[in-house]
């Protein structure tokens, strides 16, 4: 004679209990994603993930942040110079405080604190040199910077191609 050990209704739990504990292991092993910039012309937008990360409070080491400033732009979008350029970042961002770096050189002196701001088209296609033609792409980078301990936190880059 064959006897349950458990009722209908107790399988059912411990089966329902093993689930859930499986998946909440497999979503403790995810890591956070990090957090997005984007970059709007007219109607078309891009976003992105940083290509370089690390919000712990060591952020980016000092040796790897000009090769994060050089690493190439996964998304590309198409300005024209009269085109206004629009540049928003998550709330997590703005909070740290992030700068605008164009061909790897700062735009501004200080971060910016707000999620959104316009820049003119025009701004990014200068050559640098008086007299020189302008030039047909720049690489926009947004840079986080750790607000309290000044390490950079991120950066998310862009390239930015100029329409005739």
């Amino acid at each position: 004679m064959t006897v349950a050990l458990f009722s209908g209704q107790a399988r059912r739990t411990t089966a329902a209990l093993a689930v859930a504990s499986a998946g909440l292991l497999v979503l403790s092993a995810c890591d956070k994603p990090t957090p997005l910039a984007t970059v709007t012309v007219g109607t078309e937008s891009v976003n992105s993930e940083a290509v370089c990360y690390n919000d712990a409070a060591e952020g980016i080491k000092e040796k790897d942040a000009a090769g994060c400033l050089n690493k190439k732009a996964a998304k590309t979008i198409k300005v024209s110079m009269e085109d206004k350029v629009r540049l928003g970042v998550d709330p997590e961002i703005a909070e740290n405080g992030w700068t605008v770096f164009i061909n790897g050189q700062p735009a501004e002196q200080e971060p910016y604190k707000k999620t959104y701001r316009t820049i003119p088209g025009n701004a990014f296609f200068s050559s640098g040199q008086q007299g020189a033609p302008p030039v047909k792409e720049a690489t926009v980078s947004i840079v986080e910077t750790n607000s309290s301990s000044k390490k950079l936190v991120g950066v998310y880059s862009f390239k930015l191609e100029k329409t005739s």
